[in-house]
């Protein structure tokens, strides 16, 4: 996460706070220790947010700040609603819990008359089965280009040991699938997650190579259906 991005995101808690926040919630909340969000609160301060408290009680948004509005047209807003609410679907609790704080800063910074339509609603209907791993975990990996080895129940009920380097996620209806290359194939392959057994990382990283596999995977698959395991 960028500063600024950061930034952004401490603003947005500490107004939708009802009571002070500690800079360990803060830190916990970001994913990063409590000595850079003091610092962030010194530099929001410095640029004459008003934002007041202290070490060790907690931080509050003094009231009457406000972030710029966005400017939707009704369609654009109708398709974030159904965007939004269609990650109901994924069953990824990371992206259902992200898109839920999506809609609340749209709605912070909306004229009141360009609020959420009422009258859009999403099935969040999915067969998708339980995983031991939840999907933000290999979303992270794939952010973080980290090779991993896993055991894996293939499609014939056969164990096997594989080293991947994972580089997208296929939310289907029935089924969450992570693209990757394995190693073991020396080739593209397609893994249901619920079928990853365990994983760990090898220590290794595929590091500014997922933009070239990806594109190497997109053409693969234009040609041809991949493989699923």
């Amino acid at each position: 996460m960028s500063r600024s991005v950061r930034f952004f995101e401490v603003i947005q808690i500490l107004r939708q706070a009802k009571a002070p926040v500690t800079a360990k919630a803060l830190a916990e909340r970001l994913e990063v220790n409590v000595r850079t969000i003091y610092r962030d609160i010194v530099s929001l301060q410095a640029s004459r947010l008003p934002i007041e408290g202290e070490a060790g009680i907690g931080y509050v948004m003094r009231s009457g700040f406000d972030l710029p509005p966005l400017m939707f047209s009704q369609e654009e807003l109708e398709a974030v609603v159904v965007g939004l609410s269609l990650l109901g679907r994924s069953g990824d609790s990371g992206l259902i819990q992200a898109a839920e704080s999506v809609a609340a800063k749209i709605s912070n910074v909306l004229p009141e008359e360009n609020a959420f339509s009422a009258s859009l609603h999403v099935s969040k209907w999915n067969q998708i089965p339980s995983s031991n791993t939840q999907p933000d975990e290999f979303r992270k990996l794939i952010r973080q280009e980290a090779e991993i080895e896993i055991v894996y129940l293939d499609l014939k009920e056969e164990t096997t040991q594989r080293v991947i380097q994972p580089i997208a996620l296929f939310y289907y209806i029935d089924a969450i699938i992570l693209v990757a290359w394995c190693k073991l194939r020396n080739g593209f392959r397609h893994f249901r997650i619920d079928r990853i057994q365990d994983w760990e990382l090898t220590g290794n990283n595929f590091t500014s190579e997922g933009k070239e596999l990806r594109q190497k995977w997109e053409i693969e698959a234009k040609q041809q259906d991949l493989n699923t395991d």
